[in-house]
């Protein structure tokens, strides 16, 4: 549907406007004008991203700006999760960033630009678009990420995210070059047709596709491309690492899907042999060296490339045989997978940054010890979100792994499904190992917790979500199941 109604593109030009507008009042005004920078920021994401809610059921794709640039279910899905997951990163990020003299104009402005990135990756429909939403994604979260000038670690992480971004960059130009030299197309509708006719050379293709699945492959962060996981999430400011981890990580996920599955799924047999590997090495790296961790977010980390771990496994799930039967299922529990991981990595950060205080960060395990006695109400906000990144019943992790797990069984890869289980019962020790700390041992530190109204009710609602939506599944699981049924293409 070329000549849409320009309607549906209001939310993501209403998050471009208050961009602007925060600037404009930063420059202007400065530092007096911080707050107002602030809940611009917020209110413009959390407006955007129940407008986008509402966009998830016009089942029809709405195209724009020459085939660019889509609108469809799918996407207005994944970009009302990233816009409200920002909103949620500000307010949990605010009394962090105060302690540490960091709340300015510069961290909202690079997260919202980082923002506007994540929602054209989402709905990028050609490589040019889908390319300079990457890079504005990324540059924004290189700066963003150095932001702490005075702190070395903080200024290694940048410099190490930086150079192997860069790196990665170029692997995936190179891939896209290759590809439209063989399709002779940028878009993915017409690269789809093209690869689909036959009538390709098919040695170029596959060339180009590895270099595809490598960019995906790091800005998912998974093995063997996960180098600069670690390293971020400590290195940075706290902030700053749920800035990287959370929405990034949902649209690099959407990212890999329009690239994949939208424009090469006639060798999704190729490509989804090389997520077989990259799966199988994210799931036994990221569960056991997180048992060495000591660091709470170098273990958060590790998770992290777990997790990833399941979504590659929801997203080579999709055609068996030759038969594109099972898709819909597949990249739906996929997606279901990575909105449940961005609500736990919210929720677990942001009780990292709860306890923290100035010239104090909580980031060992013995910070965590005996945190039940000091608040009891965010000990059980930790304990869940542990629960659920485990896949322990009743959270809503549990339901997320037994749906990517189900999609693997119904592919018939019986021994990568044995592989997630196994695995991540390695993973639940060190998830386990933290509740034990928070309910069985003393506390080593008594200093009553800081942290607003806005943002301890925010936690609490944050636990009791993922408890929810653990008992009732159904209608999340459901919107996941259409928004991907009305995208997919029908080619193979």
């Amino acid at each position: 549907m070329q000549n849409a109604s320009m309607t549906v593109l209001l939310p993501d030009a209403l998050l471009m406007a208050a961009a602007v507008v925060a600037w404009l009042n930063e420059t202007f005004v400065g530092d007096n004008g911080r707050r107002l920078t602030y809940f611009i920021a917020i209110a413009a994401s959390l407006v955007a991203g129940v407008w986008f809610t509402t966009l998830v059921f016009d089942p029809q794709p709405h195209y724009f700006f020459s085939h660019m640039y889509v609108v469809d279910a799918f996407a207005s899905g994944m970009k009302a999760v990233i816009s409200i997951g920002y909103a949620i990163t500000m307010i949990y990020s605010r009394k962090y960033l105060e302690d540490r003299d960091l709340f300015r104009g510069d961290f909202v402005l690079l997260g919202m630009f980082a923002l506007l990135g994540q929602l054209v990756m989402v709905s990028g429909s050609n490589f040019l678009t889908l390319y300079l939403g990457l890079e504005l994604m990324s540059l924004s979260l290189y700066a963003a990420i150095a932001l702490r000038r005075d702190a070395s670690q903080s200024n290694e992480a940048a410099m190490k995210y930086y150079v192997l971004g860069a790196l990665a960059s170029g692997f995936l130009l190179y891939g896209m070059s290759m590809l439209y030299g063989a399709t002779g197309s940028l878009d993915l509708s017409e690269v789809l047709k093209a690869v689909a006719s036959g009538h390709i050379n098919e040695p170029v293709l596959l060339f180009g596709v590895i270099f595809i699945v490598a960019g995906v492959a790091f800005k998912m962060g998974a093995v063997p491309f996960h180098m600069w996981v670690p390293d971020v999430y400590h290195g940075a400011p706290t902030a700053m690492t749920l800035l990287v981890g959370g929405g990034p990580k949902v649209a690099a996920f959407a990212w890999g899907l329009r690239l994949l599955v939208m424009g090469l799924l006639p060798l999704a047999v190729d490509w989804q042999e090389m997520l077989t590997i990259l799966a199988a090495l994210s799931l036994i790296v990221g569960n056991i060296t997180g048992i060495a961790q000591r660091n709470v977010k170098r273990m958060l980390a590790y998770s992290a490339i777990s997790n990833m771990g399941f979504v590659l496994l929801g997203l080579l799930a999709g055609v068996v045989d030759g038969k594109a039967d099972g898709m819909a299922g597949a990249y739906s529990s996929a997606m279901f997978y990575s909105i449940v991981y961005l609500l736990t990595t919210l929720g677990s950060f942001g009780v990292v940054m709860l306890l923290a205080r100035r010239d104090f960060e909580a980031e060992t395990l013995d910070d965590f010890k005996g945190l039940n006695k000091r608040s009891p109400v965010y000990a059980f906000v930790m304990m869940t979100m542990m629960f659920s990144l485990a896949g322990i019943p009743p959270t809503v992790g549990f339901y997320a792994k037994l749906a990517v797990l189900q999609a693997i069984m119904n592919a018939g890869l019986t021994w990568l499904a044995v592989l997630a289980v196994v695995t991540s019962l390695f993973g639940a020790f060190y998830y386990l190992r933290v509740v034990k700390l928070m309910y069985f041992d003393a506390p080593q530190d008594t200093t009553p917790i800081g942290g607003d109204f806005t943002k301890r009710w925010l936690l609490a609602a944050n636990g009791v979500a993922v408890v929810v939506l653990g008992i009732v599944p159904g209608p999340l699981m459901t919107l996941c199941l259409n928004a991907v049924a009305h995208t997919l293409p029908v080619a193979l």
